[in-house]
């Protein structure tokens, strides 16, 4: 959270009862998606009270009633005059600063001005149970991080970043957070008040180029009933808008190359160690350079009526990679556009309408290398091309109807692209996976080749109402329903979409499939057929309806409740996920302690469910093939481009994951399926200080109530079916029907749809959590105390921080599974077999126990300014995943290395040890010069000191049963700590 000073000053005497509980009700006047703003007023009874922005052409007049309270909700953010002419003529005025998701406060009952002016001057907001960060532009530039969504919410206490395999969508992306001890597939982002998160594994969200940026917020708990579909945090970006005067500029980022720090690669056979199997970074050749330009403008279209505000930004990036087998140049292109409009059609009602696109293009040439981590360039292996991002356009209407009743609506279409263009798509994928780092043969770039016309498309709507009751009650409530269209779909390269794989096969090792080998090691082959994909619609809808009650002087109560609607298509478009009314309760209370909002304490329960992603659409209701047989080798390859490696005798049976067709919807589902879910307690308090400063203390727990996710243990449904009167031929009907992975929840009864005589009529069976053997019931806990204290700027200096000791705890991380790199969201496969779930209780991988973050400005003269940035953070667990080697089932050992069994030992999650700490130090220097007007040159110095910590490792122990595998404890290539990066910035505003 980020707070500092307070809202009143010490000197200023306690509120009356009547000031203080107006300026306490009016919490959620302006919260509609977090857009827009509120301003509370106290002046005398029948005082006129007016409000004038005439930098975005507000204007707007209340009478205060018998108590002298005025209440302005849904504004617009930016600068106010407040007026307030009292009955023997008198005027007094104000200048208020309106921030998103902000209320200001306005005391002329008092002699003194007693006001929030925005971000410059933040308070302990004794209005609030959230646990939220809000942060201007201002002050994003003040602070020394990289420019992105990401970086930003990184800021917030206890944010720890997220596998570098999850959410990696292209050379720029980076990883997702995880907030609150959720997965990072459990986010929410909105784009003014749009919902912008990808729906396929939530992972993914459009973005606005990041000049555009006015604000962003992050919401780490507690927030109400208007928003759901999040088990993590809100992510929320305000963009900038025109004003009354125009205003525009352009700058230009530049991050050399030569001046960053030098590439690394894994070795093993660490030099230093005396653990001759240690894995260490080696210094290699590469090249990253990023240079992008901006070019914006804002103001008045038509005086006082309509106003715009526009940006584009054009470069990109360029980076060489050289690998083991293989290096590549990426050409990044990203010609990405904003456009906002706002128009006052009169006083009592705007329009706004928001447009951008966030298209970003790799072009990537591919080579063989002649030699591992060389730069001379062997064999082309064609040109790959990768689209990300899209359109999105939001149309937004806000009615101050009377005095109050506020009323808006929001109709937004998002866009978002996955296209690719693969040259090397015929070309089948061969690894040699016999020595580390593993070897890619032939002439195949990439694995798995997505659907070249993958995209998704948002169409979505939102209605929301205030109307104040009396100084006690103000009631909001709202609804909203998107509708999601999904193409998706994945496959192997090559002519037969196949992935060849050469192992070892150790003495008396052996394979998935049960084939046992002799007391000679061997070389096999490991080849996996794969295809799905499908066009697919998902809904979601929900309704909320909350009241803030101002229970006594000193006491605000928020009470919400919102109900959400799940319903999921298969690609013929009949719904095989149908979940209506799940009732999320909200309870939220703040106290002001003293009256004078000098010290809080605040606490909040709730529910919180999060929806079922399209990705499930894709992977369980779509057409999925997935079968794999084993062959030994013969030692030689073709000698073509392809270079197949020979296949000799067969060893053992095929193992079929999916057969291929796409199955009955009534049969892959529970009809009594619950979405995942967890509830969630906070409690804590927030201190002014001295001028400016401010502390505060919270503790968060969370538990995961429901897990949704696939089950495929038929061999355990169909023996007890055998023991409960079904026949031999039923049992198999049942086996056979969960045998093809079925959508429920874990560690509760299953009920399926089955054919239980063959003749076409579905029967609903019942089937007992118990016989599907599984070790525990879905587990995670979250519990975090939080520590944060702030100096808030004043034009001098400011200086901020946190530390954070959590606790992320259970046997299933969520909606993604870090261990593997798996962002199958809702079908990982936790939970397909009992086996894999043994020993999986533990710390889970975004357990971070201790997390320090410091950042802070200084103003060394009026044309100088310095900052810093500095985060610490303690490790990530390390598990030793391998072969199923236990007794629940005979199955999961077909999923390779990938249970808690490592070397035919049970080894628990988290238990191997833990990764070495993370430890950044970002500082900034920027010169705004007096002598030209409008200048900024500032230069960002990211990871000052070039520390390259591993943030994950290759979990992967066995090669086969008995057989270690050589790449165990290998630094992934996407989680190695960014190097050393220069940034400057040449900017001139007018």
């Amino acid at each position: 959270m980020s707070y500092s000073s307070r809202l009143f000053p010490r000197r200023s005497c306690a509120l009356s009862s009547t000031a203080l509980a107006v300026g306490l009700l009016m919490f959620s006047a302006a919260q509609a998606q977090q857009t827009s703003g509120s301003l509370n007023a106290l002046a005398g009874k029948g005082d006129k009270v007016t409000i004038v922005s005439k930098a975005i052409g507000i204007t707007r007049e209340q009478v205060a009633d018998k108590d002298g309270a005025v209440s302005f909700s849904q504004l617009p953010a930016g600068d106010y005059v407040v007026t307030i002419k009292r009955a023997d003529g008198s005027t007094v005025t104000r200048n208020v600063s309106v921030q998103p998701g902000q209320s200001a406060n306005v005391n002329v009952q008092q002699l003194e001005q007693v006001v929030v002016t925005g971000l410059a001057t933040k308070t302990i907001d004794v209005k609030s149970a959230e646990s939220v960060q809000i942060l201007s532009k201002s002050e994003i530039d003040r602070i020394p991080v990289a420019r992105n969504t990401t970086a930003i919410a990184m800021l917030a206490p206890g944010a720890t970043l997220g596998d570098g395999r999850i959410g990696s969508t292209s050379s720029r992306a980076g990883n997702v957070p995880s907030l609150g001890g959720a997965s990072p597939a459990e986010n929410a982002y909105y784009i003014n008040g749009f919902n912008v998160t990808n729906i396929v594994n939530g992972v993914a969200f459009n973005s606005v180029p990041f000049e555009g940026v006015g604000s962003q917020q992050v919401k780490t708990g507690g927030y109400g009933a208007e928003f759901g579909r999040s088990l993590g945090g809100v992510i929320s970006v305000t963009t900038k808008r025109g004003t009354d005067e125009w205003h525009g500029g352009a700058n230009v980022t530049w991050e050399p190359d030569s001046l960053r720090g030098s590439a690394v690669f894994s070795k093993k056979d660490d030099p230093t160690s005396t653990n001759p199997n240690d894995w260490y970074l080696a210094k290699g050749p590469g090249y990253n350079e990023t240079l992008r330009t901006n070019l914006w403008a804002g103001g008045p279209l038509i005086a006082d009526t309509l106003y715009a505000f526009a940006l584009v930004q054009a470069g990109g990036q360029k980076i060489r990679s050289y690998g083991t087998s293989q290096q590549s140049e990426t050409k990044n292109d990203t010609p990405q556009y904003l456009l906002k409009l706002d128009w006052n059609i009169n006083k009592n009602n705007t329009l706004e309408f928001t447009s951008f696109s966030d298209k970003s293009t790799d072009k990537i040439q591919n080579w063989k290398q002649v030699t591992a981590n060389g730069t001379a360039k062997g064999d082309s292996l064609g040109t790959d091309e990768y689209t990300t991002g899209g359109d999105t356009n939001i149309l937004k209407w806000t009615g101050w109807l009377t005095d109050d009743l506020t009323l808006s609506a929001l109709y937004g279409v998002g866009k978002y692209k996955r296209t690719s263009v693969v040259e090397s798509a015929g070309c089948p994928y061969v690894q040699d996976r016999r020595t580390a780092p593993t070897k890619i043969l032939g002439c195949a770039t990439t694995i798995p080749i997505s659907d070249p016309n993958a995209n998704d498309k948002r169409t979505a709507y939102r209605v929301d109402a205030e109307y104040s009751i009396n100084a006690q009650h103000t009631l909001r409530a709202g609804l909203d329903s998107e509708v999601y269209d999904t193409v998706d779909g994945s496959v192997y390269p090559g002519p037969e979409r196949k992935l060849y794989q050469i192992r070892r096969l150790g003495a008396g090792s052996r394979l998935s499939n049960g084939y046992v080998n002799g007391a000679t090691p061997i070389d096999y082959v490991q080849v996996r057929e794969y295809f799905n994909g499908g066009t697919f619609k998902t809904e979601n809808a929900a309704w909320y309806v909350e009241d803030n009650w101002q229970v006594t002087k000193n006491l605000l109560v928020n009470i919400g409740l919102r109900n959400e609607s799940f319903t999921n298509k298969n690609a013929d478009g009949i719904p095989f996920v149908k979940v209506k009314n799940t009732y999320a309760p909200r309870l939220a209370a703040a106290w002001d302690v003293m009256g004078n909002a000098d010290l809080k304490v605040y606490s909040n329960v709730g529910r919180y469910y999060i929806p079922v992603y399209a990705n499930t659409n894709v992977r369980l209701s779509g057409q999925q093939l997935d079968k794999t047989n084993f062959y030994a080798y013969t030692g030689t390859n073709s000698n073509d481009k392809f270079q197949v490696p020979g296949l000799g005798t067969k060893l053992g049976g095929e193992v079929v994951n999916s057969p291929g067709a796409a199955p009955d919807p009534r049969t892959i589902v529970d009809p009594n399926l619950k979405p995942m879910y967890q509830d969630e307690f906070i409690a804590g308090f927030q201190k002014a200080l001295a001028d400016r400063w401010s502390v505060g203390v919270k503790y968060t727990h969370r538990v995961l109530k429901s897990s949704m996710d696939d089950i495929c243990f038929g061999a355990g449904a169909a023996a007890w079916a055998a023991k409960n009167g079904y026949t031999a031929d039923q049992a198999a009907a049942i086996g056979d029907t969960v045998d093809h992975c079925f959508l429920g929840n874990p560690g509760r009864d299953l009920t399926a749809n089955v054919d239980l005589n063959g003749d076409g009529k579905l029967v609903a069976v019942t089937i007992p959590n118990s016989a599907l053997l599984f070790p525990e019931k879905p587990k995670r806990t979250y519990d975090a105390l939080e520590f944060t204290f702030e100096r808030a700027w004043d034009k001098k200096w400011s200086f901020q921080g946190s530390y954070v000791l959590a606790f992320s705890k259970g046997n299933t991380e969520g909606y993604v599974k870090s261990d593997i790199g798996q962002d199958d969201a809702g079908i990982s496969q936790d939970w397909d077999y009992p086996g894999l779930m043994e020993g999986a209780n533990g710390y889970l991988p975004n357990d971070r126990r201790h997390t320090f973050k410091f950042w802070g400005s200084y103003a060394a003269t009026d044309e100088v300014r310095v900052g810093a940035n500095v985060m610490i953070q303690s490790g990530r667990p390390k598990n030793c995943l391998g072969y199923y080697a236990g007794t629940l089932d005979d199955v999961s050992i077909a999923y390779g290395s990938s249970s808690f069994y490592c070397g035919g030992k049970l080894v628990p999650r988290g238990s191997v040890g833990r990764l070495k700490w993370f430890k950044e130090v970002n500082l900034q220097a920027t010169y705004t010069p007096n002598w030209l007007k409008g200048a900024t040159l500032s230069v960002d110095l990211l990871n000052v000191f070039n520390t390259r910590t591993v943030r994950a490792i290759n979990e992967a122990g066995e090669e086969a049963l008995g057989t270690p595998s050589p790449s165990y404890g290998q630094p992934g290539a996407s989680s190695i700590q960014a190097p050393r990066r220069v940034r400057f910035l040449a900017q001139y505003e007018f």
